[in-house]
C-alpha cells in the first residue's frame, strides 16, 4: 500500500508518520498518482490533496492513519 503525506499532522511529525507506515509494511511516496492508495491530509494540505481528489484517491486524516496502522500492527497484517 502506498500513502502520500500532505499538510501538517496534529500529533505526528512527517518522519514519525513515515516510520510508522513503513513499520506496518506500507510505502510513503512524495507525489500522488493513480497508484496511491491513500493521501493522509493534515492542516494546510495543498496541491497533493487537490491531485488526490482529481484522481479519486481516498483521503484520510491522522486518526484514520493511526487506526489503519493500529489494526495492521495488532493482526500482523500489512497495510
Amino acid at each position: 500500500m502506498t500513502l502520500v503525506l500532505t499538510g501538517t499532522l496534529p500529533n505526528l511529525t512527517r518522519d514519525g508518520a513515515k516510520q510508522r507506515i513503513e513499520a506496518a509494511g506500507g510505502k510513503v511516496a512524495g507525489s500522488v498518482s493513480k497508484k496511491t492508495s491513500y493521501v493522509v491530509a493534515g492542516e494546510e494540505a495543498g496541491s497533493k490533496l487537490d491531485k488526490a481528489r482529481e484522481l479519486g484517491v481516498a483521503v484520510i486524516d491522522e486518526a484514520g492513519l493511526l487506526a489503519m496502522i493500529g489494526n495492521a500492527t495488532k493482526s500482523d497484517d500489512h497495510i
